[in-house]
């Protein structure tokens, strides 16, 4: 059984409006996605949580190895254009939102693409669906809106016009970030950034 399906990334439309971007539903075979989901972190508070101060099953492990892989990174790049397999690869989860979360932004320069794998079950809400915006202030101004259902992968380059977000969402949402960055350096930082506001969550958390 297979993790991705790279063939339907090749067959996926890169589409331009509001900016480059793919969308692949069933990325994640059904086959794998229970146990995928099965093994997922447990994760009780919100934010970009390092995989590295996560606790997960031996499914997750080999999903993680996977999108960390090479044949992932050849299919990406040939898809939008650029040259990923040299790129540091870097990945955080997240399990929780927070009403506050989903504002209009545009992710940080040190990133070259973004991928976003979302791992919840058929999605209902009206909150929490990701908006393709076309400015930087108006979030009903979008070209596309994506509801975080699993398996479904969204990529794009992080240019300046990358505008993105949802309506609030307060609950459970878990999604799986990828990024490919420019540097080792930039890795590093950003990865104890999350790193250290993850475990300043936790400890509030449990003290409220």
């Amino acid at each position: 059984m297979t993790m991705l399906n790279l063939a339907a990334i090749e067959q996926a439309t890169l589409a331009h409006d509001p900016f480059d971007h793919v969308i692949v539903p069933g990325l994640v075979g059904a086959d794998r996605l229970a146990a995928i989901n099965d093994d997922f972190p447990r994760i009780d508070t919100p934010g970009s949580h390092p995989v590295a101060s996560l606790r997960y099953g031996p499914a997750f492990s080999d999903f993680l190895a996977t999108l960390s892989g090479a044949p992932f990174a050849r299919a990406m790049g040939t898809k939008l254009g650029m040259t990923l397999d040299d790129k540091p690869v870097m990945i955080t989860v997240r399990g929780q939102c927070r009403a506050t979360d989903g504002r209009i932004h545009i992710d940080s320069s040190g990133k070259l693409v973004t991928v976003l794998i979302y791992m919840n079950n058929a999605w209902e809400a009206p909150g929490g669906q990701l908006r393709l915006l076309r400015n930087a202030h108006d979030i009903e101004d979008y070209a596309v809106e994506l509801p975080p259902a699993a398996g479904t992968m969204l990529a794009f380059p992080c240019v300046p016009n990358s505008w993105h977000g949802h309506q609030p969402f307060e609950g459970e949402r878990r999604a799986i970030q990828l990024n490919w960055v420019r540097s080792r350096r930039y890795k590093w930082r950003e990865q104890t950034r999350h790193a250290i506001s993850a475990t300043l969550k936790k400890l509030k958390s449990q003290v409220r």
